[in-house]
């Protein structure tokens, strides 16, 4: 018989329903039986039953905390309720998404299972409280709250995060929800087939097509696909197994259009709709698990069962208050009594073994193999030129045969970017093998010809908790950095330490002069120039093949970091020791040259190449008895005052940075002249802090040229020109 307590995790749900038919039949006891985490049968009415109160609980709650800030996005996410209750009730937890705009729907899923109260939220009302709010529950996912796996914003991203977790975690389910919307993205599809082709038994992640027929702001370019040209469209791309359930096939209200509200049907339709969802759910988890690519599409009206349909369920808009009409009547439908409430919380708190904050494989730390000694080589100052790309590899390699999890991806070839002893000592993972290109199925090197593809695996591992490097052109990384930001963002707010996410860019502009224009991007610098004030992001600039090994130690010793190490791959001179590097990443640059005179001259040189037309320069001020320091900007994160740089509001915070005496003595002088083959914003550091007459010289444009020098004189960065400022300032 029905109790009528309130349990106290309810209080702030405005409104309380009558039970449901067959309530005293089919929801006397929970149907996760105690001990247990799943049903234990998919077909049994009573799981379907209460599947269906769950999937009322989470459109109720979802409407709920957005309603109480009239903003936010119900629509969407009520479209697939159903099937994010199948998945709690089946024991499903690790749930990924890549739609940011269901975040309601999911804080109301890891509320249930009392994710929520390990950030202090306990009730319904706690959760509208701080939906949000700043320290709460954000509008888009993060890594910050508790029980979810993965951030959300930008659309392409989510399956990235689920081929991860089914690449470490063989034997776990990692369903991602796909909106229609979102599918238009390039990325998803392609992403998804090289992976596959790359690692044909990883199929334990599960695309679920939230297919509603709406995107954001009108219907969804795949809206008028049949379903068979739906299903045709994922057999295409290689899903051995496609599960569609459709709501329309189970209407009984005589719904206009394609696209059916089952919140609409008869009770008992309801019900089977429920059910079906449930045994796709199931029979769709059994076959990723069991080595089939599979796909779920759920066909239902976006809005299912909230405020309105369509497109204009999408989002709430600051008249969408609690006390309007049609968000209050919405909830009054889809109100449950209080004891279908404590049900709904028994069977979440029970599913998948806990709740998702205490189960899923993002709350506990990945054991890494130790790596040992690292294969370091110094080389001699002054002595033969060396490939900085090429010493860095041989290191890359150690790591990969350490930690067989390990993963390098690059879209253009390490060959090309003289890193081809790390395809010699991991191997690149292809299905042909073939020596002569170093390939083989079970290599450690991932090659889509996709930078997203590679900034996505290569971020998510490192998110997940395993070691990774993504490797690519500076001039084409642009393509692959939404994905490798919103991990890095994730980072400074995770809730665990987790390793850095590393990149290394080569081929910069300078190297690039006969590609031409095409092949010089260096803008991308001022993507990173302008991320360092986030706190945990480090690019490096190391300036030879010395330098470059003791940047990449220290970055694999990190956590939570974003880390960018930009160098050539061409011999250059050897200029520094690795006790320098090592100073110059505590202080982030390092003193390569001093000669005394009447008047002190600083160079602060950003970059490898940049050095050799200011040496050249510093040679002939020299001979008119002008003092001249060239110093190497390594890490120019460190150079911002503290106050610059939101490093105190990380999660592994690192608030080391040079102090004024010792930016004096680096920079100090008469005339302050910052060298960079790249972007300006990398010297805004130096340029902020310096109290000298001074100037920057900086790319500018691309061309197609000859050499180095004379792309370098095409933008202006030459020892004449150099020396002539430098002479201009000091008089």
């Amino acid at each position: 018989m029905a109790t009528t307590t309130i349990s106290a995790f309810s209080e702030g749900i405005q409104y309380f329903g009558e039970l449901l038919p067959g309530f005293e039949t089919y929801g006397k006891e929970a149907a996760i039986a105690p001990g247990q985490k799943a049903v234990s049968n998919p077909q049994d009415t009573a799981a379907a039953f209460q599947t269906l109160l769950g999937a009322d609980a989470l459109r109720y709650l979802t409407l709920q905390i957005t309603g109480s800030k009239a903003s936010g996005h119900p629509g969407g996410f009520a479209s697939i309720a159903e099937a994010i209750a199948a998945l709690v009730m089946l024991g499903h937890k690790n749930i990924l998404t890549e739609v940011g705009h269901h975040a309601p729907g999911f804080y109301s899923n890891v509320f249930l299972d009392r994710s929520l109260e390990d950030m202090g939220i306990s009730t319904v009302q706690e959760m509208r409280d701080r939906y949000r709010e700043m320290h709460g529950l954000l509008g888009h996912l993060s890594g910050y709250i508790p029980g979810l796996l993965g951030p959300a914003g930008p659309l392409g991203q989510g399956q990235h995060f689920a081929m991860t977790g089914a690449l470490l975690h063989p034997g776990i389910l990692f369903p991602v929800t796909i909106g229609d919307g979102g599918l238009g993205e390039p990325y998803i599809m392609s992403s998804i087939a090289h992976f596959h082709t790359a690692y044909p038994k990883a199929t334990n992640f599960l695309p679920i097509l939230v297919w509603n027929g709406y995107s954001q702001e009108h219907h969804s370019m795949v809206s008028t696909k049949t379903n068979s040209e739906m299903i045709n469209y994922w057999r295409g791309n290689g899903f051995a197994e496609v599960i569609l359930i459709d709501a329309k096939d189970f209407d009984d209200q005589n719904q206009p259009g394609e696209y059916i509200d089952s919140t609409a049907f008869s009770f008992q339709q309801r019900l089977k709709f429920t059910q079906a969802v449930l045994e796709a759910t199931d029979k769709a988890a059994k076959a990723a698990l069991g080595g089939k690519l599979t796909v779920l599409i759920v066909k239902q009206l976006k809005g299912a069962g909230v405020h309105k349909r369509g497109a204009k369920s999408h989002n709430l808009y600051p008249g969408d208050t609690l006390d309007q009409p049609h968000i209050a009547n919405a909830l009054k439908e889809r109100a449950l009594h209080p004891d279908a409430w404590q049900l709904v919380r028994t069977n979440w708190e029970r599913a998948g073994g806990g709740p998702a904050s205490k189960t899923v494989v993002t709350e506990f730390q990945l054991p890494l193999p130790k790596l040992g000694d690292l294969p370091l080589e110094e080389y001699p100052v002054g002595g033969e030129p060396k490939v900085s790309t090429t010493a860095m590899g041989r290191i890359v390699g150690h790591v990969g045969q350490k930690d067989h999890k390990f993963l390098v991806t690059n879209a253009d070839g390490n060959e090309a970017s003289g890193i081809a002893n790390i395809n010699q000592a991991l191997k690149i993972i292809h299905p042909t093998d073939d020596p002569l290109y170093n390939q083989t199925p079970n290599g450690q090197v991932y090659e889509p010809l996709s930078e997203d593809a590679c900034a996505g695996l290569a971020a998510g591992l490192a998110l997940f908790g395993a070691r990774s490097l993504w490797c690519s052109y500076e001039s084409f990384a642009i393509n692959g950095l939404p994905i490798w930001q919103t991990v890095t963002q994730a980072m400074a707010e995770l809730r665990r330490p987790t390793p850095s996410t590393v990149t290394l860019y080569t081929a910069g502009a300078l190297e690039q002069g006969r590609n031409g224009w095409t092949h010089q991007r260096p803008e991308i610098e001022n993507y990173f120039a302008s991320m360092m004030r986030n706190g945990n992001v480090f690019p490096l600039f190391p300036p030879d093949a010395n330098s470059i090994q003791v940047c990449y130690e220290w970055a694999l010793s990190s956590k939570n970091k974003g880390i960018v190490i930009t160098a050539s791959k061409s011999p250059l001179p050897i200029r520094t020791t690795f006790e320098q590097t090592r100073q110059a990443l505590q202080d982030g640059a390092i003193l390569l040259q001093e000669v005394p005179g009447d008047k002190m001259v600083t160079f602060a040189v950003v970059g490898d190449m940049t050095l050799i037309p200011v040496f050249e320069a510093a040679a002939y001020l020299e001979t008119e008895g002008i003092g001249v320091r060239i110093v190497s900007v390594v890490s120019p994160r460190r150079l911002y005052r503290p106050s610059d740089v939101a490093w105190d509001t990380c999660s592994e915070p690192d608030g080391s940075f040079l102090d004024d005496a010792g930016f004096e003595k680096l920079f100090g002088g008469d005339a302050l002249i910052g060298v960079t083959g790249g972007t300006s914003g990398m010297l805004e550091p130096v340029m902020l802090r310096s109290n000298a007459k001074r100037d920057v010289f900086a790319w500018k444009r691309g061309e197609t040229t000859a050499s180095a020098g004379q792309l370098m004189a095409f933008n202006g960065l030459t020892a004449d020109a150099l020396t002539k400022r430098a002479i201009e300032l000091i008089h």
